[in-house]
């Protein structure tokens, strides 16, 4: 199957010399949910505007839907839908109008069935004749993809979509996302929410200074780089550890009723039979254990450590 997205060599430095991206290569497949995660500055905004032809790469070449974002730029801009971060709508305008409009600014001839549809899939077609300044910030963020969808793209850029949102309607919003992505949409959304790109992305891909650090389906992610957490609720307190369980390096809660015990579940030899026959010589008696998988958040802080 041919990537919707290619991105090959592509690299951007300004003016004043600061490399906002470094050599970038990604490919994204037709259909799939992609995360771009990054701290603060990491180059997620520039990316997104390169392959939406707002910012012009220093160097590479990017093909969306087999169109190149430089030379062939109407058509491949045609197949892009952007919501970006900030809530950029004409205040005065309603629902209806802004959305059909932009639909109209892509050469689109007017289809009202196809404006309908996507309001009633954002839940805004009781809003259709409201003006945007009445709209909740939720209502306002779902017109703005509204409007990225009017001219039927292949392909969503979602730029912190829920940013600014409750939780409530964040989940709202991810089944949004699923809906669009069953009915063959492509989307790239970037996000400090680390919960929403474990919740929704097939593959996430972690950007830091202007690098692709990682690309990784998510579940293999987990696999490969999540850590695992024995925690052994303790019959006594115990003040210390005994030293012959100083080479298993547990944590000892401060309350003394617990041990922590960290391992890869990958590991041939993750070293829990070796403690608990410890623990045991140790006259150590467990009331309960529990094990959790580390987050994504949690692997997602270490990998961008290991860069810096």
């Amino acid at each position: 199957m041919q990537p919707i997205i290619s991105i090959r060599g592509l690299s951007k430095t300004y003016d004043s010399g600061f490399s906002a991206l470094k050599n970038i290569d990604l490919e994204i497949a037709p259909g799939e949910i992609f995360a771009l995660l990054g701290p603060n500055g990491a180059g997620k905004t520039t990316l997104i505007n390169v392959i939406c032809g707002i910012v012009s790469p220093s160097t590479g070449q990017v093909m969306a839907d087999g169109h190149d974002i430089v030379t062939d730029f109407r058509a491949a801009r045609s197949r892009i839908g952007l919501v970006p971060q900030e809530l950029t709508t004409d205040a005065f305008e309603t629902v209806w109008a802004t959305v059909s409009f932009s639909r109209g600014l892509f050469g689109k001839p007017k289809n009202p069935a196809h404006i309908e549809k996507v309001l009633k899939d954002l839940s805004l077609w009781d809003k259709r004749s409201n003006m945007i300044m009445t709209l909740s910030g939720g209502m306002k963020r779902r017109v703005m993809i509204a409007k990225a969808l009017s001219h039927e793209p292949q392909i969503l850029f979602l730029d912190e979509p829920t940013a600014g949102v409750d939780v409530e309607l964040r989940r709202s919003m991810w089944e949004v996302v699923r809906s669009l992505r069953a009915h063959g949409v492509t989307i790239i959304l970037t996000t400090h929410y680390l919960e929403e790109a474990e919740e929704m992305a097939d593959r996430i891909g972690v950007i830091n200074q202007g690098e692709i650090i990682l690309v990784e389906n998510k579940a293999e992610l987990m696999s490969k780089l999540g850590e695992k957490r024995l925690t052994l609720q303790l019959q006594d307190r115990i003040d210390t550890l005994p030293s012959m369980l100083a080479p298993h390096e547990l944590e000892l809660a401060a309350d003394g009723d617990a041990l922590v015990y960290t391992y890869n579940a990958n590991d041939k030899r993750t070293g829990i039979n070796t403690l608990f026959r410890d623990l045991d010589a140790a006259g150590i008696r467990l009331r309960d254990v529990d094990t959790k998988q580390s987050s994504l958040e949690e692997i997602f802080v270490g990998l961008v450590r290991q860069d810096t």
